[in-house]
């Protein structure tokens, strides 16, 4: 029987204090995170925000890709719950990790200088 390593569970502890840091108050809400995304994404390919690596990004990506492509379903069909638990597991990664960028990306843009046009007289 497989057993879970300390870093798994550092992993889910993790996972679990960034879930419960989201629901204190002043903490951003879903949609707020939700919305903050694309801006975070264009920030982060324009330079502005260096923050988001594009290498972070590229995990990012590539477990996205791995829970949406539909080579993933053949483990399943032979291996049910393992291959269930792969994915799991790297929803879960990929949901805590969305949440930590999230925050941090919306501190940072709390902390830029707010830049006002002047209208002529």
């Amino acid at each position: 029987m497989p057993t879970i390593g300390p870093r798994r569970i550092a992993a889910f502890t993790a996972l679990g204090r960034v879930l419960v840091s989201g629901l204190r108050p002043g903490a951003p809400g879903f949609g707020d995170r939700l919305r903050s995304v694309p801006r975070m994404l264009r920030g982060a390919f324009s330079g502005r925000y260096p923050d988001l690596t594009r290498g972070r990004l590229g995990l990012l990506l590539l477990a996205l890709a791995y829970l949406v492509s539909p080579i993933d379903l053949v483990p399943e069909a032979f291996l049910a719950l393992l291959g269930i638990g792969d994915d799991v597991i790297v929803a879960a990664w990929l949901g805590g990790a969305v949440l930590v960028e999230t925050e941090r990306f919306l501190a940072w843009e709390r902390n830029q200088p707010v830049v006002m046009d002047q209208q002529p007289a």
